[in-house]
């Protein structure tokens, strides 16, 4: 008596039942919801981070171009204390997301970076509406010295000939009316 094998063999997919099928299917489908929760939490907990650190970084680009416009905009001749008291507060804000950063605490971090990108972007549109401002008054300035200049020229030309065909008239004249005198010992 031996081993004897057993003649059932699955050859085809047809060959296994329905019902197995479906037993499958739903072991591998409750396996990988089960096992999902942690992948997702894992891949959502590095995404918050990154998410964080992102809000940040564009922060810190809104606060340099801030800056930078502050800079521009006092190179131009405005006065730009006000400007520099909420880049100051841009700043503070800035800190505090780096701070809440460090701390694990990402949504803070995120809020504190939304705050001073909002408060540095709109110290950036305030430098540089000041600058275009200083900067056209100027141009308005420019324009009135270059006609100013110009009526100037034209005056002084104006004024050079009429004086010019004034004091050539009078001499002409004065020419005119001397007489010459002839001398009893001039006769030649």
């Amino acid at each position: 008596m031996g081993i004897r094998r057993s003649r059932c063999g699955i050859r085809r997919l047809c060959d296994v039942g329905f019902m197995s099928v479906w037993k499958v299917f739903f072991f591998l489908f409750v396996f990988s919801v089960s096992v999902a929760p942690v992948f997702v939490s894992v891949a959502f907990g590095e995404s918050g981070d990154d998410v964080a650190l992102s809000a940040i970084d564009g922060a810190e680009v809104s606060v340099v171009l801030a800056y930078e416009a502050v800079l521009e905009a006092e190179e131009a001749g405005v006065d730009v204390s006000g400007l520099l008291v909420r880049l100051n507060d841009c700043g503070e804000l800035l800190v505090e997301a780096r701070v809440a950063y460090g701390l694990g605490d990402f949504d803070e971090a995120v809020g504190f970076a939304g705050l001073c990108s909002e408060v540095g972007d709109g110290v950036k549109g305030d430098a540089v509406e000041l600058r275009l401002g200083v900067q056209s008054s100027r141009v308005a300035e420019l324009w009135l010295m270059l006609v100013g200049s110009l009526v100037g020229v034209v005056v002084v030309l104006f004024v050079g000939f009429f004086g010019w065909g004034v004091v050539k008239r009078r001499f002409v004249r004065r020419v005119l009316e001397m007489k010459v005198e002839v001398g009893e010992g001039d006769e030649r």
